[in-house]
């Protein structure tokens, strides 16, 4: 063995003491029993690469009774040459692809479920011989490692200066070992790598048996498919046939995934797993059985409610994680994602990237079956969602298009319009700003009009309504969408989980429990954070929210008066081209300056709610992820949304800002036409900037800096023959890690805002929605399968939060298009002229009933034109307002027809609110939220599931019945009885006819006779109970 450190001297917390270690290791040594489950660690504390020598396993481990007599010995001595389970990682010639793409452990037979990170720094100098070789750490298995062909024994020697460690890693080190050491105890298989630099990345693989696999499926209620199974009733009559002749006209665009036949009529029964039913689970092979992603989930199960209970008083990987111990933690990808060349032989991840990722299958259908299988169900739910919403935008971009052509269409016989593009009217108009601005003509707004008529139509209001109820029939599709996938997929009893404490909450309970113990020296029970801990969190939330919401205004009140002085100078410039544009100019360039802001805001919007939530201690991660979307949807919606409110007043009496500035006012054409351009710069700014550039390229620029930080700090590795290709694990680990779901849910929910609030001014919100979602759902499908790391598979059963989000702003854009339409738009005015004001019932003469008149003179010194244009002088000039002449007894006055205007306003609120709430409620009864062919599946399998149960029972009380039959001479009466359960082992089948033959007891015939026992999971499992000789007694 190696030269021991003298009694007295500790290397590692002394000085730096060389010792000179020469170990022996043959190439066929390997160890596969399940007996070094708790291996001495006291060496590996020296950080060597290798600690080789003979030693006794009974003097450090007891024998489990399951693997007595199971340990392979050597044939020269009773001692085995191997310490710490350390195995040689060169890959053997011979070895499956997957092995050496880093999958599986060393022995190709064990898969990696799942990968711990941490940086390691080694305070000590290396020496070793050119053919040592690298090794691992494999603890608690139990299959034979391939390391060699050859029988021969190398001679290595290692020399190390070992230093004292810093007390910050020596206490990580501490951590990490109980850790690792209650993930063995758990029933986890470690394989880890050898540090052979002085600092850098180690991986530790974990591997969870079939054992801890089927008690964790237990206790998860994970449901699984049984061998019973039923077909699925078919369609008849119409819908039978228009269901039929759908799936055929579908058929080009359902994605080409082959273990996932959604036509098949055959469904088979789903029961929560349980290791006393295995004989009703189609069980072919244990290492297939649960795919990849409910092994991950299992091994992450474990990883979050482990505990270091002696080093740190915590739980969890999260905490560990938080803590610095790990650097991360994540499951594998399958495999790479591009293609080999067969296609029969892809793997799921390859399938997603063919199928799913590229934007050549835009047409597609997304397989959302196996994004669910290969990601998990909550990132299935929400891919299901987007399908779902850009699907029904199909629908709404055709109405708007038509709503548009229809403005196009009747632009030419639009009666105001003409009237106002008819020079022979010739209205003078009032300057729109004071001294420089001089009157103008109202023809000159011509095109200004006939934009407007676009949006502003009849049409609209239309338009509007067949929004609000496609919003209600969205959501009524998505819950029946969203019940069907949780009945495919067995989460219709989907309970809450349990979730442990965030290290935030911990922390700051350990910081209340040390200060109550100070105080009182004895213990008075658990202790919880109450409102008064998170007052002060509360209090910053409260404040910070008004000043951003202070700043938001703010923003916008700048853009105002950008507005304003552009206007002014504009105004001043000789030049009657750019006179005749000031408006479509000015709001073009504030509408861009506003994008940019809101980019930038919506950034620091993002990370101060992230911010404000830790501050409020929320207990869980589910309370995190819900307080945190609130504030980041709130401040986020008002940084869109923020409305811009012109208050005009009229010629003499305008409103002023900062009593300089003149607040301008709406176009001849109406206020319409500049909320239009306004949202749809922003809406196409926002979708392609930040929904899409930012998507894309902040991503790649992350991965670069990481890429570079790492080659500037990581030192070289000297020995050229270290060197080994890239694993999977080491793949994975250069991916970007996964920051969650609501960046994506809040891209969306932006959108639908936009689609549903302001629609009555841009029809064509849809279509653009439609187009941007069409590339968004390839763009996040690419970054998932390609720049991502494996997300962990979590169970969800809705989409949570963001459901009441999306129906709160369904029913506040009735609200929102109501107003629109009554005080933005001019339909109202145009109903009230022609049907109360105009003689011939028609729109001849509206602009004239509009413009109200002011006398020049009645101008404040200073705002009058300083110098006109005009050949002659000016007396009486127009405005766009209902006032009372200034020859009259209540002159610039509201008029009588401002009042029925507004009240006409004011009842078409009213009336479409209710119109279409009733609508909503209407379509909301039409539709049920189950389907009826769910809901006839749902009983019928439970019937199915009652008869299975109701006959285990009669076949298990039949058993007993024969057993307790048995004549005098130990034979059963009637006859062998065939085996209840023919799915059992024949192990099991030996045991029970052993137990017929075993003779009564001395004390009588009639005396009490052995209970047959259930079939335990040990059994299955090829596993001595540990304790066999425990006997029960009938009664």
């Amino acid at each position: 063995m190696a030269n021991r450190a003298p009694p007295g001297t500790d290397p590692l917390y002394g000085g730096p003491e060389r010792i000179r270690i020469s170990t022996a290791i043959s190439e066929s040594s390997s160890i596969h029993s399940e007996k070094f489950t708790g291996v001495p660690r006291e060496t590996s504390e020296y950080d060597l690469d290798m600690i080789n020598g003979m030693f006794d396993p009974s003097d450090y481990l007891e024998e489990r009774p399951e693997t007595r007599n199971t340990m392979p010995q050597s044939t020269n001595d009773s001692k085995i040459p191997v310490v710490n389970n350390l195995l040689d990682l060169d890959q053997d010639p011979d070895s499956p692809e997957d092995v050496s793409n880093g999958l599986y452990f060393i022995d190709g037979k064990r898969k990696v479920d799942y990968v711990l990170v941490y940086h390691y720094r080694r305070h000590s100098s290396l020496r070793r011989f050119s053919g040592q070789h690298r090794l691992s750490v494999i603890s608690n298995g139990s299959f034979s490692i391939p390391v060699g062909k050859k029988d021969t024994q190398t001679l290595q020697e290692v020399t190390v200066d070992a230093e004292p460690l810093d007390p910050a890693d020596r206490e990580k080190s501490a951590i990490r070992e109980e850790f690792e050491a209650s993930l063995v105890e758990a029933g986890l298989e470690i394989e880890r790598d050898t540090e052979h630099k002085t600092q850098g990345t180690s991986f530790i693989r974990l591997h969870a048996p079939w054992q801890v696999l089927s008690r964790e499926a237990e206790f998860l209620k994970i449901k699984v498919p049984t061998t019973k199974s039923y077909e699925l009733k078919e369609e008849r009559g119409i819908s039978g046939v228009m269901s039929a002749l759908w799936r055929r006209l579908s058929q080009p665009l359902q994605p080409k995934v082959p273990h996932l036949d959604s036509n098949s009529r055959t469904k088979y029964l789903s029961h929560s797993f349980s290791r006393d039913k295995l004989h009703l689970y189609n069980i072919q092979n244990k290492d297939t059985f649960f795919n990849n992603a409910t092994r991950s989930r299992i091994v992450y199960e474990i990883l979050r409610r482990t505990s270091c209970a002696r080093t740190c008083q915590t739980t969890g990987i999260i905490t560990l994680i938080a803590k610095g111990v790990y650097d991360c933690a994540f499951p594998l990808h399958d495999g790479d994602f591009k293609s080999s060349g067969c296609e029969e032989q892809r793997n799921d991840r390859q399938l997603l990237h063919d199928e799913w990722a590229k934007y050549g299958a835009f047409y597609k259908y997304q397989p959302v079956d196996l994004i669910r299988k290969y990601f998990g169900e909550k990132i299935g739910l929400y891919f299901a969602w987007l399908g779902i919403y850009t699907q029904l935008l199909i629908p709404a971009s055709i109405v708007g298009v038509i709503v548009f052509f229809y403005g196009y269409a009747t632009m030419e016989t639009d009666v105001p319009s003409m009237e106002m593009c008819d020079n022979q009217q010739n209205f003078t108009m009032c300057p729109l700003c004071d001294g420089v601005c001089d009157y103008w003509h109202l023809s000159t707004a011509c095109d200004t009009s006939r934009a407007s008529h676009l949006f502003d139509n009849p049409a609209t209001v239309f338009f509007a309504v067949f929004m609000s109820l496609w919003a209600a029939v969205f959501m009524e599709l998505w819950k029946r969408r969203q019940i069907t996938l949780n009945h495919s997929w067995d989460l219709m009893a989907l309970e809450e989980e349990e979730e442990h404490p965030r290290p935030n909450y911990e922390s700051t309970l350990l910081q209340k429990r040390q200060r109550r113990s100070k105080r009182l020296k004895t213990e008075s029970g658990p202790l919880k954070l109450t409102w008064r801990d998170r007052l002060p969190g509360y209090i910053i939330n409260i404040s910070s929210i008004l000043f951003m919401f202070g700043l938001t205004f703010s923003a916008v009140f700048g853009i105002i008066v950008y507005r304003i002085t552009t206007s002014a100078l504009m105004a001043m410039s000789p030049d009657p081209e750019t006179k005749s544009n000031v408006r479509v100019t000015v709001t073009a360039t504030a509408v861009i300056i506003n994008l940019l802001v809101i980019l930038i805001l919506d950034e620091i919007y993002g990370a101060v709610a992230v911010w404000l939530t830790e501050l409020e201690i929320p207990k869980t991660e589910r309370d995190f992820e819900e307080r945190l979307i609130l504030k980041a949807f709130l401040l986020k919606f008002m940084n869109a949304y923020a409305p811009i409110f012109y208050f005009a007043g009229r010629p003499g009496d305008y409103v002023y800002v900062f009593n300089d500035y003149r607040m301008e006012e709406c176009a001849p054409g109406g206020c319409l036409i500049e909320l239009c351009i306004q949202l749809s710069i922003i809406m196409l700014g926002k979708q392609l900037i930040q929904n899409n550039i930012f998507e894309i390229g902040v991503p790649k620029l992350k991965k670069l800096y990481r890429t570079l930080k790492e080659r500037g700090s990581g030192p070289k590795d000297t020995d050229s023959e270290q060197a080994r290709a890239p694993q999977r694990w080491d793949l994975d680990y250069d991916l970007e890690p996964f920051e969650g779901l609501a960046p994506e849910y809040m891209e969306m929910i932006i959108q639908f805002g936009f689609v549903s609030l302001f629609v009555a001014s841009f029809p064509l919100a849809p279509l653009f929605a439609l187009l941007n979602n069409i590339i968004e759902i390839r763009l996040d499908a690419k970054k998932f399968v390609t720049e991502l790391r494996r997300p962990d598979a979590v169970r969800a059963k809705d989409i949570g939060i963001w459901y009441h989000i999306i129906s709160g702003l369904g029913k506040f854009a009735v609200i929102i298009n109501a107003f629109v339409i009554s005080f933005t738009s001019d339909f109202i005015p145009r109903l009230v002229y022609q049907y109360m004001y105009s003689e011939t019932g028609t729109m001849h003469g509206f602009i004239d009933h509009t413009l109200s008149y002011f006398n020049v003179s009645n101008f404040k010194p200073g705002t009058a034109p300083s110098a006109s244009q005009y050949d002659r002088e000016v007396f009486i000039c127009r405005y766009k307002d209902y006032r009372e002449p200034p020859w009259s007894a209540e002159a610039y006055q509201f008029s009588k027809q401002y009042w029925s205007v507004l009240a006409a306003r004011l009842g078409f609120v009213i009336l479409f609110q209710n119109v279409v709430m009733f609508l909503s409620m209407l379509v909301d009864w039409m539709i049920p939220d189950m389907p009826k062919d769910i809901s006839e599946q749902l009983k019928k399998e439970k019937t199915m599931m009652v008869d299975v149960f109701l006959r285990e029972e009669k076949e298990k009380l039949q058993l007993i019945q024969s057993l307790f039959s048995k004549d005098g001479a130990g034979k059963p009466r009637g006859g062998t009885l065939p085996h209840p359960y023919p799915g059992l082992q024949q192990e099991q089948q030996q045991q029970l006819e052993q137990e017929q033959r075993r003779p009564p007891q001395e004390s009588g015939d009639a005396g009490p006779r052995t209970r047959c026992r259930a079939a335990t999971f040990s059994q299955f499992s090829r596993q001595t109970p540990q304790s066999p000789s425990v006997r029960h007694t009938a009664v």
